[in-house]
């Protein structure tokens, strides 16, 4: 029989232990976000973007992260938050602000929306001080590791949840992170990714959860059914005893995991839970889909999943395997296209691509991981391919009758300003940064803007060049003028201002089909 998470994990750690004598240094990946990249449910009930469009800082403490939340102009004023190094408890403090609603023993998102929080240089360690998302919607996490976060003990954060969200959460994507504890229950430690009281259209994609009693629940109890629409893809679920995830009521559209160790149970769908399980390879595991502890049952759909060593327990009671021979019970339709990888090779595929540090590989369905898309440059690189900023534009200038929105704008400023046609009118940022779009009914192709400051104008000091509608960056560098980059259809342009020396005023943001 499997041994418990706590017992497994000695042989783990031992790992851990040669390697640190031996001198080996794990070697780290400097990653970007790899917005536009969002899959699944979160694709949903208009999307998840995070904080595209919005500034973007950098934190290196718990205590940054929550004054960059607080120094918005509002609480939904969109922006992505860069971290580095390792958050604890002796880094993070509450802050308080208008934009906000932060605490001490905690990384507090609530009541807020369009926020990214993104892994980079070595890394992003969030160590015993778990991800609580509340009330709020619209949040990417990404390229984080998320660990040893207690329910009791000392010290204790998020009621021992790695990531958890409650009371109607909308739209979240978490992406390439490492969930993980050091045993379960008796030791302290809850669940690693845990949903409830009305929280929907979330992902949870190339990502690790390892070394926990529990991988996360989807319903807080029986009768907490207002939860769903969730999509896991593509995670390295390893030495859990359960809940990988727990379902309560709901959909789950679960595909291309590798299940390994899980020593009580796996998937469990109950209380009119429907789960869609495709592709997915078990391995060495106990129980691995069905409904467990309960008499309220839940359903499955299940297509292309291999069963590697798996045992199967007698079905009697509250304890409803699906196995030896899983079938399915239900029929769940996916309102969402996807790439499916074959069963068999998602074990390589997974290794590869999982996990906080991995270069946010990912996989488009051939068996063979892709690195994250080339023309989504790091936000503090400068685009190599742009033009001389005396390289002026020629042909049509789209902009002219288009609308145009932004971030924020100062007094007696206008976003239309931008679009006019007009040098002596303009639009500038309520303070040295922001960001201002431009906009169309239908899909409009731009290779290139031209951005002209009136006169006064404090001078940019970088730029980042957004297609607003994926988030995807299209552009980076310093200073005005034209800004060329490969030819891309889409509705919303955005320009935004990440430095600047004085306050810019941008007489017209031109754009243009070649």
């Amino acid at each position: 029989m499997k041994r418990s998470v706590a017992v497994r994990l000695s042989a783990v750690l031992a790992t851990g232990a040669l390697a640190a004598a031996t001198g080996l240094a794990m070697s780290t990946t400097t990653a970007s976000a790899a917005t536009g990249g969002v899959t699944g449910y979160a694709t949903q009930n208009g999307g998840t973007t995070g904080g595209a469009g919005g500034q973007t800082v950098r934190a290196t403490t718990g205590t940054a992260i929550h004054q960059a939340l607080c120094n918005r102009a509002s609480s939904s004023t969109p922006i992505t938050i860069q971290v580095e190094g390792t958050i604890n408890h002796g880094n993070t403090t509450k802050v308080s602000g208008g934009s906000c609603s932060t605490a001490a023993d905690k990384i507090e998102l609530k009541q807020i929306s369009n926020v990214s929080i993104i892994g980079v240089g070595n890394g992003a360690v969030f160590d015993q001080l778990g991800i609580h998302i509340r009330e709020s919607s619209n949040i990417i996490i990404q390229n984080v590791t998320v660990k040893n976060v207690k329910k009791s003990g000392s010290p204790t954060s998020n009621g021992g949840d790695a990531i958890g969200m409650e009371s109607d959460v909308r739209n979240v994507w978490v992406d390439h992170a490492t969930l993980e504890a050091s045993g379960g229950e008796s030791e302290g430690y809850d669940g690693l990714f845990d949903m409830k009281d009305n929280t929907q259209y979330v992902t949870l994609s190339y990502s690790t959860l390892r070394n926990s009693g529990r991988g996360g629940l989807i319903g807080s109890s029986e009768s907490d059914r207002s939860n769903g629409y969730v999509t896991f893809h593509h995670n390295l679920y390893e030495n859990l005893d359960s809940r990988t995830p727990l379902l309560r009521g709901g959909i789950a559209h679960i595909y291309n995991n590798h299940y390994k160790n899980l020593n009580e149970s796996g998937i469990n769908s109950r209380a009119g839970a429907r789960a869609r399980v495709d592709n997915n390879y078990f391995e060495d595991s106990k129980d691995v889909l069905g409904t467990f502890y309960t008499d309220q049952a839940g359903t499955w759909q299940v297509n292309g999943n291999i069963f590697d060593n798996i045992t199967w327990s007698t079905r009697s009671g509250d304890n409803q395997p699906a196995g030896p021979n899983p079938t399915s019970t239900t029929s769940v339709g996916i309102p969402y296209s996807y790439s499916l990888d074959a069963a068999n090779c998602v074990p390589s595929v997974v290794s590869q691509t999982a996990g906080a540090n991995k270069g946010l590989k990912v996989s488009d369905g051939s068996c063979t991981p892709q690195n994250p898309d080339p023309t989504d440059p790091d936000p503090t690189d400068p685009d190599p391919t742009d033009p001389d900023p005396t390289d002026p534009p020629t042909g049509t200038n789209l902009s002219i009758g288009a609308g145009a929105d932004g971030s924020s704008k100062a007094s007696g400023t206008s976003y239309g300003n931008v679009v006019d046609g007009s040098t002596s009118t303009y639009w500038s940022p309520s303070g040295s940064t922001g960001s201002v779009s431009v906009k169309w009914g239908s899909a409009t192709t731009v290779s290139k803007i031209n951005i002209q400051l009136a006169s006064g104008s404090g001078t940019i000091g970088s730029y980042r060049v957004l297609n607003h509608d994926t988030g995807a960056v299209l552009a980076s560098g310093s200073g005005s003028g034209a800004i060329g980059f490969s030819s891309t259809s889409l509705k919303k342009i955005t320009f935004e201002i990440t430095g600047a020396s004085g306050t810019p005023r941008i007489a017209e943001f031109e754009t243009y089909a070649s």
